[in-house]
């Protein structure tokens, strides 16, 4: 293409080709948008384990779009070890609530999961351009503009939205556009090494240990991956010098202190620094923020890659709205607004993890000596002891695009591992489904992510209910009977349906609202805001008169205290 080339339907451009930019470039095209994939490197790097824990509902994402051989190669382990020095803490059975056939999360490298990624984009035939350094992003009424230096020559490219997934330094992005990245960073450096060895008996179990012998005052964790491969994370002092560990034969001590005689292949080593930062804005006019350019965590409860996946989806289903005129013109503002409130809630919680970790002064060394030492012999400490909360979903019960139901109200975070009630906000529980006219069984939410979608508790008010959704807006709108799609009642009693109730789904499969069958206006109104159009009907109606919860803002560039 020349160099000032456009397309006569601009494509999206989605700046960067990490696992989030290949999510959301499928995730576009599955919606039949064109998408434009940029990255700098001249070719994809295949090495390191890096983001290694993916889970369930993320899986679910890469299961729609053709991508299920993550969750088929990933590995699960069955109990997470925690230890204090050289005794066990606790142990626990990971997972939660099932979700179709998907595993509660898998163990899988970035990089494989990066190969499989890439199969599916190749398949699709995707416009995917590397040795293109995005160097300036400007924008206008019409589109957006990516100025690209590239071995030939500089490039401009043209798109009507652009989808930044430039990783932890896309400051060309955030600064460009005028966005800050307000947060902290962590002195102490995590050194990431994995090893290829048969540890019988560890191949199914994380382990996490405080204060070892051979890492006194700090932590060491240990995951396992397909392919007996070992992903083993040091806690190692500012300063810390990778090259004159290995060249000193430390790294090899190092490995040796925790698999003794074992034979042992280094497949991969780097040292990272941890940081917690969320941009002040993820959205500016035709431009999102994604992923590590949106936000940093600390990797303990691994909310890095898959809150950026969560946040593809999220971007990809509103810019297809607003390319093809079915979004109202508050929706893609709708992106910030939901996403920053999922990172900062991450924020808070990877940032509280690694207070407990990485103490910052003597008062902080001593709470977290006397908690691991109480947990030894007392029930109620161990419940203090923080290595991190693994990844869960963020919940939109806040959003202005969710219509509350005063009869199913959010009941607030559940304990650990657990999904929330059905309710307006929170993602749609998954199971069974069984589509008419269609050979074998399937399951609800791919079909959900099909565009807005209504399950009505009868079949004789389907037809109702769809008039009303259809005539609130122009999307694509499928309407289901449960007892139809859902013979088995699985469904049904997962969501704790009842006569009269018609489920609203998001293109997200996030519950939008849970109207009565018999009320066509607040259908109509729930539909409306679930698009981001304002209910200006007039008609009244159980949806069109919600109060959404207050929103906090924080764009002063000052992350709120730990919640």
């Amino acid at each position: 293409m020349p160099a000032d080339a456009t397309a006569a339907s601009p494509p999206v451009l989605v700046l960067g080709a990490g696992p989030v930019g290949q999510t959301a470039a499928l995730l576009l095209a599955r919606w039949g948008v064109p998408v434009t994939l940029l990255d700098g490197r001249p070719r994809r790097d295949v090495a390191g384990s890096r983001a290694i824990v993916q889970q369930r509902d993320v899986l679910d994402i890469w299961d729609t779009v053709g991508a299920g051989a993550i969750a088929e190669e990933g590995l699960t382990w069955d109990t997470a070890r925690t230890f204090y020095r050289d005794r066990e803490l606790f142990s626990a059975a990971p997972g939660g609530p099932g979700a179709g056939t998907l595993p509660p999360f898998v163990n899988i490298s970035q990089a494989r999961t990066e190969q499989i990624l890439d199969e599916r984009i190749a398949d699709l035939g995707l416009d995917v351009r590397w040795s293109h350094e995005v160097v300036a992003v400007e924008q206008d009424g019409d589109g957006v503009t990516a100025h690209c230096r590239t071995p030939a020559g500089a490039v401009r490219l043209r798109g009507s939205h652009a989808l930044a997934c430039l990783g932890a330094h896309g400051r060309v992005a955030r600064e460009g556009l005028g966005i800050g990245f307000p947060g902290e960073s962590f002195e102490d450096r995590f050194l990431i090494c994995d090893i290829r060895a048969d540890l019988t008996g560890w191949e199914r179990e994380r382990r996490f240990y405080f204060d070892p012998a051979w890492n006194p005052g700090r932590q060491v964790l240990i995951h396992p991956c397909p392919g007996s491969v070992y992903r083993i994370d040091w806690q190692v002092p500012p300063g810390f010098d990778l090259g004159r560990e290995e060249a000193s034969g430390g790294l090899e001590r190092r490995i040796r202190q925790i698999i003794g005689d074992t034979p042992y292949e280094v497949v991969w080593r780097s040292v990272y620094r941890f940081h917690t930062r969320v941009a002040s804005r993820m959205r500016a006019g035709r431009v999102l923020l994604a992923g590590d350019c949106a936000h940093l965590f600390a990797p303990f409860g691994a909310r890095g890659l898959n809150s950026g996946v969560q946040d593809a989806e999220n971007a990809a289903w509103k810019i297809a709205f607003d390319r093809n005129g079915w979004a109202g013109e508050d929706l893609l503002e709708t992106y910030d607004t939901e996403r920053r409130a999922a990172a900062r809630e991450n924020a808070e919680i990877t940032g509280a993890t690694m207070r407990f970790l990485v103490p910052r002064d003597d008062a902080g060394h001593a709470h977290r000596r006397d908690v691991l030492r109480r947990a030894v012999t007392d029930d109620s400490a161990k419940a203090l002891v923080d290595s991190g909360r693994l990844s869960e979903p963020f919940w939109y019960t806040a959003s202005p695009l969710t219509t509350p139901a005063a009869d199913r109200p959010f009941p607030g975070r559940p304990p650990r591992g657990r999904a929330p009630a059905p309710c307006p906000g929170v993602l749609v529980p998954d199971a069974p489904v069984t589509v008419p006219g269609a050979p074998g069984s399937s399951r609800l939410r791919p079909l959900a992510r099909a565009g807005l979608t209504l399950l009505t508790t009868g079949t004789a008010e389907v037809e109702a209910v769809r008039s009303a959704a259809e005539q609130a807006t122009p999307a694509p709108v499928e309407t289901w009977a449960l007892p139809r799609i859902d013979p088995s009642g699985t469904l049904s009693r997962a969501l704790g349906s009842r006569p009269g109730e018609v489920w609203l789904l998001r293109p997200d499969a996030h519950i939008a609202a849970v109207p009565l069958a018999g009320d066509p206006a607040g259908i109509a109104a729930a539909v409306r805001a679930a698009t981001g159009a304002a209910d200006d009907s007039g008609t009244g109606g159980t949806a069109a008169t919600r109060v959404p919860p207050p929103r906090k803002e924080h764009d002063d560039g000052v992350l709120p205290p730990p919640g």
